[in-house]
C-alpha cells in the first residue's frame, strides 16, 4: 500500500514537473511570437527612406526574431502549435511584402541611375545581364527560349530605342551570338538551332533597318 502511495506521489510530482514546463515553453513561445508580431507591426512607421537604407539591418533582425519564434513554437504543446503557427506566417507574409516593395525600390532606382542596364533588364530580364554581358547561364535548354524573349522585346520595344539604344542592343546581341557558338558544340540540338536560324535571319534586316531610322530621326532632330 505504501510502495503504490509513493509511486502514485512520484507521478503526480512528474506530471505536475512536465506539465510546468511546457507552461514555460507555451509562455516562451507566445513572447517570442508576440515580439515578432510587434516588431513587424514597428516596421509600418519606419519611412520607406529609412528602410531602404537600413535593410540589412531589418532583414537581420526579422530573421533573428523569426528564428526565436519557431524554435520557442516548436517546443510548445501541439494546441499552442495550432493556434500560434498562423501568426508566425502572418508576420512572415507581412515581411516579405515589405521586402517586395524595398526590393523593387532599390531596382528601381538602380535603373535610373544605369540606363544600359534598364535597356538590358527590357531585352533579356531583370538581372541576367551586367556590365560584363556575360551570357553565362544560356545553355542548350535555355537558348532558343532567350533569343525568342529577346526578339518578341526588341519588337514591341523598337519605337522607344535611341541610337545609343541600338548601339548597346548590337552589342549585347553579338554577345549572345558568341555565346551560342559555344553552345552548339554542348549539343544544341539541330531543331533549336534552325528556329534560332530562322529568328536570327528576321531580325537582322530589322534591325539594320531600325538602327539606321534612329540616327536619320535623331539628326532631323538635331537640325531643328
Amino acid at each position: 500500500m505504501t510502495k503504490n502511495v509513493l509511486k502514485i506521489g512520484l507521478l503526480t510530482v512528474i506530471l505536475i514537473g512536465t506539465f510546468s514546463c511546457k507552461n514555460k515553453e507555451n509562455e516562451l513561445a507566445e513572447r517570442r511570437i508576440s515580439a515578432l508580431e510587434s516588431y513587424i507591426d514597428s516596421l509600418k512607421t519606419v519611412s520607406s527612406e529609412d528602410m531602404e537604407k537600413n535593410w540589412d539591418n531589418i532583414a537581420a533582425d526579422y530573421d533573428r526574431k523569426n528564428m526565436e519564434a519557431s524554435e520557442a513554437l516548436a517546443s510548445a504543446d501541439e494546441k499552442t502549435k495550432n493556434s500560434s503557427t498562423a501568426r508566425v506566417d502572418a508576420s512572415a507574409a507581412k515581411y516579405d511584402e515589405f521586402k517586395v516593395s524595398i526590393q523593387t525600390k532599390v531596382a528601381a532606382n538602380e535603373t535610373a541611375k544605369n540606363p544600359s542596364q534598364f535597356l538590358r533588364d527590357r531585352l533579356f530580364g531583370a538581372g541576367k545581364i551586367g556590365n560584363d554581358m556575360s551570357f553565362a547561364w544560356v545553355n542548350k535548354d535555355n537558348i532558343l527560349d532567350v533569343y525568342d524573349k529577346f526578339f518578341e522585346s526588341y519588337k514591341e520595344n523598337k519605337g522607344d530605342f535611341s541610337r545609343e539604344d541600338y548601339d548597346e542592343i548590337k552589342l549585347m546581341y553579338e554577345a549572345l551570338d558568341s555565346r551560342k557558338n559555344t553552345v552548339e558544340k554542348e549539343g544544341l540540338s539541330g531543331s533549336d538551332n534552325g528556329k534560332i536560324a530562322s529568328i536570327k535571319f528576321k531580325f537582322g534586316p530589322m534591325f539594320k533597318a531600325n538602327r539606321m531610322g534612329a540616327k536619320s530621326r535623331e539628326t532631323s532632330e538635331a537640325k531643328e
